[in-house]
């Protein structure tokens, strides 16, 4: 048969697709019959079966002559900030964007009542006659500004969303009790936050018990390299109650003024991506998701991916608990419509049509497999060739030692070994035996 005649170049039209996948998804991507771009391959050369997975370099040049050229799809980002950067986006498109805040610290020092005592003192919270539910991030407005904050039931949970690849946080507000000072939970959720490289806020809550001790908390966090500002750190530490409302301002001002320094922005003109905070099943709504846009809007309608589901966005749940037809930068939503449940640090985004979804949806399972079969088990073996060939500069622990005195001695120990070319730095160090938090943080960082 002879070949497709190729329309003239300019009528091509672009097509995305992933750097790799099959030659079914792509015949079923551009609309012909799988069979004729197996004959277009083996015209340039190429042998392939409707199962094979076919390089971008190699599928750009036989879908000319189907009237398309060949464009990659943007891969996810390395995890970092919202950001995104400038250098792919339109500059004059960008708009600032509300900063996305996590509370973090020991069980019972007051993050709940301290994210209560926002909420209530908002006026965001207080549409549809005060319905509200709980969906694990809230937006909140402060003199004109917004700020979004994100629920998580602790510092796991922040990192098992890194570990995904999500980094969905800006801002992180360690919460520490005045009267009870840092405990092993805090140290824990220090060290998350500066795996993640996000910066960190102090909110010394309970300033009103009578045995409450602000000097005692700001030695203790000058000792865990968090100086505070009044000791000519850089950490902003705010007195603050959640019973009497203490301090609440001033740490809703420190997090405004920081957001402005980092210049958060985004594109709320392009199609949506973001991350997927939590999922559960609904006994009348069935699979729902709340999710926080990153950039782009989401509007009801939109067809998305997350994680390996996908599905068709039926309604949109704003935090207050009213219905929205849209949901821009740095907004959580619930969305009803994913054909099953993606998990907490899932990377979601809207693509064009159904055809996309079911497509994308089986290329990243089928990445997902294949990484999975082929990801190397670490050893010190291998981190000892890659420290030889100067690939690896730096080797991250994280130590766990029966005593607290055994943390110091092998931390001593450790540090003799650093060398020019290679440095050790324990990322978590504390006594007591390996928890799910640890190989948590391991594996996202």
């Amino acid at each position: 048969q002879p070949p497709v005649a190729s329309p003239l170049v300019e009528e091509l039209k672009p097509l995305k697709v992933p750097a790799a996948l099959t030659v079914h998804s792509l015949a079923e991507l551009m609309g012909v019959d799988a069979v004729e771009l197996i004959k277009e391959f083996m015209r340039r050369g190429f042998m392939f079966t409707v199962n094979e997975v076919v390089e971008h370099e190699v599928a750009a040049l036989s879908t000319p002559a189907f009237g398309y050229s060949l464009l990659p799809l943007e891969e996810e980002k390395e995890p970092g900030s919202l950001v995104v950067s400038g250098e792919e986006e339109d500059q004059s498109l960008l708009v600032a964007r509300p900063p996305v805040v996590t509370i973090l610290g020991h069980v019972d020092h007051g993050k709940t009542s301290l994210l209560d005592v926002i909420r209530k003192s908002n006026v965001v919270a207080k549409e549809a006659g005060g319905i509200t539910q709980h969906i694990g991030a809230y937006q909140v407005e402060y003199k004109g500004n917004r700020l979004t904050f994100l629920d998580t039931p602790g510092h796991e949970a922040f990192t098992a969303m890194r570990a995904r690849g999500a980094q969905a946080t800006d801002i992180a507000v360690l919460v520490v009790a005045a009267d009870d000072g840092i405990m092993p939970q805090t140290v824990e959720a220090i060290d998350h936050a500066k795996a993640a490289s996000v910066p960190i806020v102090v909110a010394m809550n309970k300033m009103d018990r009578p045995n409450a001790d602000a000097e005692r908390v700001k030695r203790q966090l000058s000792e865990l390299n968090l100086l505070p500002e009044e000791w000519g750190g850089e950490v902003i530490v705010v007195p603050t109650s959640a019973t009497t409302g203490t301090g609440i301002e001033d740490l809703l001002e420190n997090l405004l003024a920081m957001a402005e320094v980092m210049e958060f922005r985004a594109d709320p003109l392009r199609l949506a991506h973001g991350v997927a905070i939590e999922a559960r099943i609904d006994k009348n709504k069935g699979p729902t998701a709340t999710v926080l846009v990153q950039d782009g809007t989401l509007h009801v309608g939109d067809r998305v991916i997350a994680g390996d589901t996908w599905g068709r966005i039926k309604a949109m749940i704003s935090d207050g608990g009213t219905r929205v037809q849209e949901a821009g930068p740095a907004v959580p939503v619930e969305i009803l419509g994913l054909g099953s449940l993606p998990q907490a640090g899932d990377l979601f985004e809207a693509v064009p049509d159904d055809k996309s979804a079911k497509i994308f949806v089986e290329e990243r399972r089928r990445l997902q497999e294949h990484q999975r079969m082929t990801s190397p088990t670490f050893s010190l073996e291998a981190a000892s060739t890659r420290i030889q060939s100067g690939e690896l500069k730096e080797l991250l622990l994280i130590l766990k030692c029966d005593v607290q005195g055994s943390i110091d001695a092998v931390k001593n120990a450790l540090s003799k070994i650093s060398s020019d070319e290679t440095q050790i730095r324990v990322v978590h160090a504390a006594a007591g035996t390996v928890t799910e938090g640890d190989v948590l943080l391991a594996s996202a960082s």
